[in-house]
């Protein structure tokens, strides 16, 4: 064989063998791992405003009522500056829209910040009167923890006035009747019931309302709506007795008939008032025999004389 081709067979083989190796080391080497794919998190979106239309609708819906920006005494021209205007979903019913409406007008009783005014804001009176008719007047009782129902009693409930008299120069016996049937509870100490058109007597807010009617236990006097015939018993029965006062049932409705009843309509304390009223006396409870009546005492047994087997009475 010649140089020359023993010289390309050479050169052959050399590449040959580049390759290989090349190969060779391609194989050996460990694969890198391909990075791990990172989760993307999207940024929280932003709220998304009301729009525009909706507001739009909902405020055309809310209605205009007119309220004091500040407390004002009674007897006090009303200013501009004393009103705002605020937009409620439900509008207080008689509630006054307009500063017209109340600017230049006079007030009769203490109005609170935050009052909402209607017609009857400006009406003379104070909350008692507001909460009676022209044939009714308020009467205060005084009372404690056992005369006032242990400090269960509610504006708007009815109770009978009991009077126990006890015994003294002029009443010769202890006595117990009801001196004034079903009269209506107006208010338990600060604590009143609504006025005659169903508004809060005292409009307050749901802290002192509650603060209120946690003092009502408490309470030592009891305001009570009295018909103008019986004021003058209920008043002497004030005096001369101890007054206990009986909570009637609600089931009786007499609250839901007063409300309902027409103006002039005679009280339920004047229909169920009888001139036989429940009187029980203290003998009446302590000696047996029929109900009002004394049972006589039992005469007197004869003595009985006995001698040996004979037996007979005495000569006198």
């Amino acid at each position: 064989m010649s140089s020359r081709a023993t010289l390309i067979l050479a050169s052959l083989f050399l590449l040959g063998a580049i390759l290989v190796g090349y190969l060779g080391v391609m194989v050996s080497t460990p694969a890198t791992p391909e990075p791990a794919p990172v989760a993307v998190v999207a940024p929280p979106s932003a709220p998304v405003a009301p729009l525009p239309v909706a507001e739009k609708a909902e405020d055309a819906l809310r209605q205009s009522v007119l309220v004091l920006a500040r407390d004002l005494p009674a007897y006090t021209v009303i200013k501009a500056e004393d009103l705002t205007v605020e937009r409620l979903k439900i509008a207080p019913p008689g509630s006054l829209t307009t500063f017209d409406q109340a600017v230049g007008r006079n007030t009769w009783r203490t109005l609170a910040a935050g009052t909402w005014l209607t017609e009857d804001s400006f009406e003379a009176g104070g909350s008692l009167a507001r909460m009676i008719r022209a044939d009714e007047r308020a009467l205060a009782v005084a009372v404690d923890e056992v005369a006032g129902a242990a400090g269960h009693l509610t504006p708007g409930d009815y109770v009978d006035v009991l009077l126990y008299l006890p015994t003294d120069t002029e009443n010769a016996q202890r006595s117990t009747q009801v001196v004034v049937p079903a009269l209506r509870v107006l208010s338990i100490g600060e604590l009143l019931g609504p006025t005659l058109d169903g508004s809060p007597a005292q409009p307050l807010s749901a802290d002192e309302r509650l603060k209120q009617e946690q003092r009502r236990a408490s309470a030592r006097t009891v305001v009570l709506a009295v018909p103008e015939p019986l004021l003058g018993r209920l008043m002497l029965a004030t005096q001369n007795g101890v007054l206990r006062l009986a909570v009637r049932s609600a089931e009786e409705k007499h609250l839901h008939d007063y409300w309902a009843a027409e103006a002039g309509s005679r009280d339920v304390a004047l229909r169920l008032d009888t001139a036989n009223r429940s009187l029980v006396r203290f003998a009446q409870l302590t000696l047996a025999g029929p109900a009002g009546r004394t049972t006589a005492p039992a005469a007197a047994r004869p003595i009985e004389v006995i001698r040996g087997n004979q037996a007979g009475q005495p000569a006198p």
